[in-house]
């Protein structure tokens, strides 16, 4: 069934351009979830379509240098959170949909991930490790307040003994504390929260799908009182609008339970540069060509360095001076808990029905 047509006049600046359906998805309207805002959303802007897709694998595997796993679980594609800065927002392109408002407004969700998981790792010769989520998309967007599907993904693994890391800005993880609590005690469970700026309006106009400040501060909160471990993410770190919260931002998580932090400065890949240009420009056209400059300082005078060793740390003086704040704010506040490595030696599946093991 074809996704019905947008009506290009609600089509947001810079934001998008209309595209074809991908015409082999059921659709799906979404309702509207709370995302942690007291002030309600303009809803006549924000009509967003979720397309079931039924997945035939859901496990991913890379072999960046510049990542920690190599394999991962993206439950959806594209993001409702619709942060401007997202460097996933190209990937949409694959879908034959924008990368601008196509990204936030039309989603794809896989209904049927958690079986697929489960049969694949049920496989004979399966090589457990850690398997990451939100490594692209975040699996705690809105949509799954009422889809359950990394709930569901998360009752598997927990089945199994399986490990994994999250990262998410999602307010609906909360939800899912005992689960991720359980599998932390076992050793087989973190989290990553991410926060760009405690300015609640700032935060509105750059990332106005996902969980105001306070409530991600919440987010840490509930998990780390869960027992899971929480590593506070000050990503993306943009000079001029956030680089100076930074301090702050960390000082805030540790409060609130996290015990580690890492820090990215911002990237702008392929269509994410001019989208965020022209977002500067509308939102801070006093600031926007001061922010590039220094933006372009730590990016060998580019929007974006796509190197592997580079892209997520930055270069020349601008970056290093960012990194070093992080350094001793991280050392200050004492957020250097190292992750210890997850537990894949009770990995296997879950007693069946009637064996008498499943009563110890």
């Amino acid at each position: 069934m074809t996704l019905p047509p947008r009506n290009p006049d609600e089509i947001l600046r810079a934001r998008g351009a209309d595209s074809r359906p991908a015409g082999r998805f059921e659709p799906y309207r979404a309702e509207r979830e709370h995302d942690g805002w007291d002030i309600p959303e303009d809803q006549d802007l924000l009509r967003t379509e979720i397309a079931m897709e039924r997945a035939r694998s859901v496990i991913t595997r890379n072999t960046s240098p510049d990542v920690p796993f190599d394999r991962s679980v993206n439950p959806y594609r594209g993001c409702e959170h619709g942060c401007i800065y997202c460097f996933a927002r190209p990937s949409h392109a694959y879908l034959g949909l924008s990368p601008g408002l196509d990204f936030e407004t039309r989603i794809t969700a896989k209904p049927n991930a958690a079986e697929v998981l489960a049969a694949q790792i049920a496989k004979p010769g399966y090589q457990v490790a850690p398997l990451a989520f939100g490594t692209n998309t975040d699996p705690y967007q809105p949509a799954e307040a009422g889809l359950g599907i990394m709930r569901a993904c998360l009752q598997v693994l927990h089945d199994w003994n399986h490990p994994l890391s999250l990262v998410t800005r999602g307010a609906t993880v909360m939800r899912d504390a005992d689960l991720l609590g359980a599998m932390a005690a076992r050793g087989q469970a973190m989290a990553g929260v991410s926060i760009t700026t405690l300015d609640a309006a700032l935060a509105r106009a750059m990332e106005p799908r996902a969980p105001a400040p306070a409530t991600r501060l919440r987010m840490i909160r509930v998990l780390a009182d869960a027992g899971v471990p929480v590593r506070v993410m000050v990503a993306p770190m943009i000079p001029v609008l956030t680089a100076h919260e930074m301090e702050s931002i960390m000082q805030a998580a540790r409060d609130a339970g996290a015990t580690a932090a890492s820090m990215i400065p911002v990237r702008l890949p392929l269509e994410v540069a001019p989208l965020f240009r022209d977002w500067l420009e509308r939102h801070h056209p006093g600031k926007a060509a001061h922010v590039m400059a220094r933006i372009q300082a730590m990016r060998g005078g580019r929007d974006n360095d796509p190197r592997f060793g580079s892209r997520m740390r930055g270069e020349g003086v601008e970056a290093e001076l960012l990194h070093q704040r992080f350094r001793l704010a991280r050392k200050r506040l004492g957020l250097t808990r190292e992750a210890e490595a997850l537990d894949c030696s009770r990995f296997g599946p879950p007693p069946r029905e009637g064996d008498q093991l499943s009563l110890f």
